[in-house]
């Protein structure tokens, strides 16, 4: 006689997942990336760029603090006309001379808030912000010669290509 197995059928029920590891990965992960997520800062700096629809332009801008940045070197216009050539250093372009020159300019012209910086299309772009640092603010000895104190210069800038 043949013997007959008769095999039940188990139904197998689906296997229960073990969260217990994705937990202890999420409960050290999280914190971490908070951590880290402190010391990443990001600065923000607001230009007035000109709009394609802004065609029509004032009669009479008055007087327009330009710097230029070229190969040979650095020049400041008015709007109309170079009124300061200043040419690279044997270091590259000379920022000390241009922060002079823009803190008289600012004597001159202590209600003057906004400048321009033109660009020739090779210019690296770690000059463009190193000539709007020197735009924006210098740093100028205070009271006591330890002192160092930081004065606004033209603090809206606009950016675009040079002439």
């Amino acid at each position: 006689m043949a013997r007959q197995h008769h095999y039940r059928r188990r139904t197998k029920e689906p296997a229960e997942l073990d969260m217990t590891t994705f937990l202890n990965l999420m409960v050290v992960l999280v914190p971490f990336l908070l951590i880290t997520a402190v010391f990443s800062r990001i600065t923000i700096v607001e230009l007035s760029l000109p709009s394609a629809n802004s065609a029509s332009t004032p009669a009479d801008p008055g007087f327009r603090v330009e710097v230029i940045v070229r190969d040979q070197g650095l020049e400041i216009t008015n709007g109309k006309e170079v009124i300061a050539a200043i040419p690279n250093a044997d270091d590259g372009y000379d920022f000390e001379t241009l922060s002079e020159y823009l803190v008289s300019l600012k004597r001159d012209y202590p209600d003057k808030e906004d400048a321009s910086v033109l660009l020739e299309p090779d210019i690296e772009y770690d000059y463009l912000i190193k000539v709007m640092d020197a735009v924006r603010s210098v740093d100028l000895p205070g009271e006591n010669p330890e002192e160092i104190e930081r004065v606004a210069l033209f603090t809206d800038i606009s950016i675009g290509d040079a002439p």
